[in-house]
């Protein structure tokens, strides 16, 4: 296990007690110590995220780790939603798409819930926006979703899946 890594995921984790208030620091190491999911998550610091403990499910018995980055992952964005999106654009194609680059990292995308479980926590994107896990009928349509906070609110919007901006990135939950 990378010490070092560790030792960030604890100071973040002790660090910010208002993500975690009912988890233990000790519980959730003994869970990282044989995980092979601790590579996820250095995949997910290394791009930006922040990641931290933010729940337990008490049914699986596993905790689930979020990007907290204040704003979305730096080393995730101007990307357009998913690989068909990414295949139709014909010119100024962004470098990669959200759900692939979450598929090959072994991450999944935020949904709507979670997201806005997120935002409970703390104000995240204020000035920048993130892909959600779009549903189907609605990406059928061309469109894939986002959200971001402004003015103390959550919202949820819809672009073209095909679209992608300099402060768009993508949000994404591992369970261990």
């Amino acid at each position: 296990m990378n010490q070092s890594f560790t030792q960030l995921l604890q100071d973040r984790f002790e660090n910010n007690p208002h993500r975690h208030p009912n988890i233990k620091w000790s519980d959730v190491e003994k869970k990282l110590q044989n995980s092979e999911k601790l590579t996820i998550l250095e995949k997910m610091e290394s791009t930006g995220g922040e990641v931290d403990v933010v729940n337990f499910d008490t049914k699986t018995q596993e905790y689930i780790f979020m990007d907290c980055s204040r704003e979305s992952p730096i080393g995730r964005r101007s990307l357009c939603y998913d690989q068909i999106a990414l295949d139709a654009r014909k010119e100024n194609k962004p470098s990669w798409s959200a759900e692939e680059m979450a598929k090959t990292m072994g991450v999944s995308l935020l949904t709507e819930d979670e997201y806005r479980y997120l935002q409970s926590l703390e104000a995240v994107d204020l000035k920048t926006s993130s892909w959600i896990t779009t549903p189907e009928s609605i990406r059928k349509l061309g469109w894939a979703l986002f959200s971001d906070r402004r003015y103390d609110t959550i919202f949820t919007y819809h672009n073209g899946a095909d679209s992608y901006y300099a402060a768009r990135g993508w949000r994404g939950s591992v369970r261990i």
